[in-house]
C-alpha cells in the first residue's frame, strides 16, 4: 500500500521541481542511484516498468527505500494498462505514470487516492486526463510534443493544468529556464542525469551533485 496520499506527492513534486527517472534491471544499481537522487535533495523517484521482472526490482527498492531512505517517494511509469497498475499498487507504489491516457487505470489509482500521471500530447487529452482526477498531467514526449512552447500555449486555455514534460529535459540552467519560464510543475529527467564513467558504470557521486544543482536552479528560478 502507498505510504503517501496523491495531494502529498503532488506537493512534494512542486517543491523539489525534478522527478529523476531510471530503470535498470540490477538491484544494488537502482539501489545506488536512488540513494544518490535520495542525499542530492530529490524526494520524488520514477522507477520505469521497462524490463522483465521489473516488478521484482521495485519491490526491493520499495523495501530498501522505506528502511533507508525516509521521506522518498518512490513511483512507477511506463505503466500502460490497469492490471499492471493494480499490481504496483499492490507493491506500494506511491504514484503511477503513464505514456498515455486509460480510464481504467484512472479508476483504479483513485479507489486508493494513489497519484495518477498520465501522458497526454494535446488540450483534449489534458482536459480528458483531468476530467478522470488526474491532479498532474504528463506531457510525453516532452520536446516532441512541442517543448516549452507549448506547454505555455496549453496554459493560456487551462492556466489551472499542472505538467510534467519527460522526454527532451536536461538539467541544465538553459534548459531548466525554459521549461519552468514556460509554467511546469515539475520536470522528469532520465537518461541525462545519470552520468557514467569512462568503463561504463555509473558515477553515482557526480548524480548526486547533479541533483544537487539541479534542484539549486530550479530554486532560484521560481524566485
Amino acid at each position: 500500500m502507498a505510504t503517501y496520499t496523491r495531494i502529498e506527492v503532488v506537493q512534494q513534486m512542486k517543491k523539489t521541481g525534478i522527478v529523476p527517472v531510471f530503470y535498470h534491471q540490477d538491484i544494488p544499481t537502482c539501489k545506488a542511484i536512488l540513494k544518490a537522487c535520495f542525499e542530492g535533495g530529490a524526494r520524488v523517484f520514477e522507477f520505469t516498468n521497462r524490463g522483465d521482472f521489473a516488478h521484482e526490482v521495485f519491490v526491493e527498492l520499495e523495501k530498501f527505500t522505506r528502511e533507508k531512505l525516509p521521506g522518498m517517494m518512490l513511483g512507477v511509469g511506463s505503466v500502460i494498462d490497469s492490471g499492471t497498475t493494480a499490481l504496483y499498487l499492490q507493491l506500494g507504489a506511491n504514484f503511477v505514470v503513464s505514456p498515455l491516457i486509460n480510464a481504467e487505470m484512472a479508476k483504479i489509482c483513485n479507489r486508493r487516492k494513489v497519484s495518477w500521471l498520465p501522458g497526454c500530447g494535446s488540450v483534449t487529452e489534458i482536459n480528458y486526463a483531468e476530467e478522470l482526477g488526474a491532479e498532474v498531467v504528463k506531457i510525453f514526449p516532452g520536446s516532441q510534443v512541442g517543448g516549452p512552447s507549448f506547454i505555455k500555449a496549453v496554459r493560456g486555455p487551462l492556466p489551472w493544468s499542472s505538467i510534467m514534460p519527460t522526454g527532451g529535459v536536461s538539467p541544465t540552467k538553459e534548459n531548466l529556464k525554459e521549461w519552468f519560464t514556460a509554467g511546469v510543475h515539475c520536470v522528469g529527467v532520465g537518461s541525462k542525469l545519470f552520468y557514467k564513467k569512462e568503463d561504463g558504470s555509473f558515477d553515482y557521486e557526480k548524480v548526486e551533485e547533479q541533483v544537487k544543482e539541479s534542484i539549486k536552479i530550479i530554486e532560484s528560478l521560481r524566485k
